[in-house]
């Protein structure tokens, strides 16, 4: 799904790759920080050097390095403990392919260097699933963006929030997802994003807030309804 003649130009993919084996991928915070450095810095012609900038808060990485030329536009993202999600718009020919390519390797020599490993990180090359139509697309910001919630009620899709409002408080907790610059939260992460290359289907955080809420509270809506019928 990675290979070059499958991306087209002004294209929107659903990116997503894994660990191998389904390992893990991102051990702690410190990991997921390095990943979304990587997401900014590799979104560009020029060579990635990580190590002279590692220590720095992300703020000052994108004040010393601004993208004027990128290769992709990013709409969203997420990272998980084995596995990342990102939804990107193929701006530049071979754009995507490059920039995957450039945050593979980049993390990969990182976390084996960090944790004294060989071998391949990634499920293979990246997967990339191609947006067809407007609902796909509108639908992709609120699964990526509610994927965490697995990590604390894993078969809430088919069965439903045990727990709305801790579910909703856990999104709100974390970080390592572009959910909290949809929420209109002020940070530097939201220099990652592109959002003026997608449809502006969030005219506000309300409505961001209110489209999240109707995928939390799906089931218990269809089962409400039901109990009228």
């Amino acid at each position: 799904m990675g290979n070059i003649k499958q991306l087209a130009e002004n294209e929107y993919y659903h990116i997503y790759n894994r660990g191998t084996d389904k390992r893990m991928i991102f051990m702690n915070d410190a990991d997921k920080e390095r990943f979304i450095k990587l997401l900014y810095l590799s979104n560009g012609e020029e060579r990635v050097l990580m190590e002279p900038l590692a220590r720095m808060p992300l703020k000052e990485i994108i004040t010393l390095h601004r993208k004027d030329k990128p290769l992709t536009a990013i709409g969203a993202y997420c990272l998980m403990p084995n596995h990342f999600h990102i939804l990107v718009k193929e701006i530049k020919p071979k754009g995507i392919t490059q920039f995957m390519q450039k945050v593979g390797t980049a993390y990969a020599m990182y976390f084996n260097t960090k944790y004294k490993r060989t071998g391949r990180l990634f499920e293979g090359t990246f997967k990339a699933s191609r947006i067809a139509n407007d609902n796909y697309l509108r639908y992709i910001f609120s699964y990526i963006h509610l994927n965490p919630v697995k990590l604390i009620d894993y078969g809430w899709k088919e069965e439903g929030i045990k727990d709305i409002e801790h579910a909703r408080n856990f999104l709100e907790r974390y970080q390592h997802s572009s959910y909290h610059d949809f929420a209109g939260v002020i940070r530097p992460e939201q220099a990652l994003l592109a959002r003026a290359h997608f449809p502006d289907y969030f005219s506000g955080k309300r409505e961001f807030a209110e489209t999240i809420n109707d995928w939390l509270t799906y089931h218990q809506t269809q089962k409400a309804l039901e109990g009228r019928v």
